[in-house]
């Protein structure tokens, strides 16, 4: 389910437009989003209380903060980047979870690491129908999502629906 939300994830991404990357939705610009979600994918997953939570080097005070306007700018690279060390860090933490883990609580935390992962993807696919809404609205097209039953494209692809 990670695997498939992550692809999601990327192609949602992919699918923004550079001329709506700077717009402003509710107050934030629409990359600011996009950090948002990310950012509280990175920090939420594993453990929100992890007093060795390490900032990504792109992160500034209340830059995840979709109340505060942001003093910097985020590029699209910059971002892609940030994704895929989420990405490879949620795999490796995944990849070594096992099921009587998901009923513990990681340190200093008051849920379980079930509690937090479907946490994350409620919060993850909040934003993220946010952000189709967002690239709908300009373009017309929604981003592609996969149905269960459905494999990974392969080679190019559609990337709306």
């Amino acid at each position: 389910m990670t695997v498939r939300a992550l692809w999601e994830t990327q192609n949602v991404m992919d699918c923004i437009p550079d001329e709506i990357w700077d717009k402003e939705y509710a107050g934030s610009p629409l990359w600011q989003h996009v950090y948002h979600m990310l950012h509280k994918l990175d920090q939420w997953f594993i453990n929100p209380r992890d007093e060795d939570f390490v900032e990504p080097p792109i992160h500034s005070p209340s830059l995840d903060d979709l109340e505060t306007y942001p003093a910097t700018r985020l590029g699209r690279s910059q971002m892609e980047e940030y994704f895929y060390t989420i990405k490879a860090k949620l795999s490796l933490y995944l990849n070594a979870l096992h099921d009587e883990d998901l009923l513990q609580r990681p340190e200093h935390c008051e849920w379980t690491r079930f509690t937090l992962i479907l946490a994350q993807y409620r919060h993850l696919h909040l934003h993220l129908g946010m952000l189709m809404g967002f690239v709908v609205c300009v373009t017309g097209l929604c981003p592609r999502t996969l149905d269960l039953g459905n494999d990974f494209p392969k080679g190019p692809y559609d990337p709306y629906l």
